[in-house]
């Protein structure tokens, strides 16, 4: 958990969930806030005045393993409760593995998040590690990016990836890109010379902090 030293209980506040990457799985409660999103938080806080929620995939499993998520959603659902999170601005982001819980939570989960970032993520297993299973269900013959396009629909989601990711190939998020070709709320960096550390550059961009602070879920409709 991180809480702004400002947080009040007088208002609701923004909440960031993020999903960590394989090597930071485990139990100790700690591993995960040391690669990706915690990092930026600690140089720069004054761009994410949020309650974030830092939920650990545990060792041998993987964000999209059965379960998981739903570990990740308890944890959210808690802090929620806890530092009077706002409903209508809960943003989700992920690195890796993360990014591929990003998108299985987000399919699972229509109409929650206010705002995606997935980075060096995918659908497919890669080949690198193919026991991450996929993102998404699908019924034999589906094409999974327009599955997921279907799924994610209007959400305003930036992903990013590095164009030499050695671990995860760029090609399934190119294909993503296509799929939402023609979305405004949808964004899409490339980026070279991060390799798979691409979330280095993206969570140091203020132009992607002050885009995601900016979203909000529509207010719901009067009875």
């Amino acid at each position: 958990m991180y809480v702004p030293p400002h947080w009040t209980p007088k208002k609701k506040w923004p909440v960031i969930l993020f999903l960590n990457g394989t090597g930071e799985r485990g139990g100790d409660g700690v591993a995960e806030t040391t690669s990706g999103f915690g990092p930026a938080l600690k140089a720069h806080p004054g761009r994410f005045p949020a309650v974030v929620v830092f939920p650990q995939c545990p060792a041998g499993f993987w964000w999209t393993t059965p379960g998981m998520t739903g570990l990740a959603m308890a944890a959210l659902e808690q802090e929620m409760r806890e530092f009077n999170g706002d409903p209508r601005r809960i943003y989700l982001t992920g690195i890796s593995m993360g990014g591929y819980g990003v998108w299985r939570m987000a399919a699972e989960h229509p109409g929650v998040f206010a705002a995606l970032t997935p980075i060096s993520g995918a659908i497919h297993s890669p080949a690198s590690i193919p026991e991450i299973p996929p993102a998404i269900d699908l019924v034999p013959g589906q094409d999974p990016f327009a599955v997921l396009a279907d799924d994610i629909g209007n959400t305003p989601t930036w992903v990013f990836h590095d164009s030499d990711d050695p671990l995860v190939s760029v090609a399934d998020d190119r294909r993503i890109a296509a799929a939402f070709k023609g979305r405004p709320s949808f964004h899409y960096t490339e980026m070279t010379g991060m390799g798979h550390l691409a979330w280095i550059k993206a969570y140091a961009n203020s132009r992607w902090a002050r885009w995601l602070m900016a979203q909000k879920l529509p207010a719901p409709a009067a009875p």
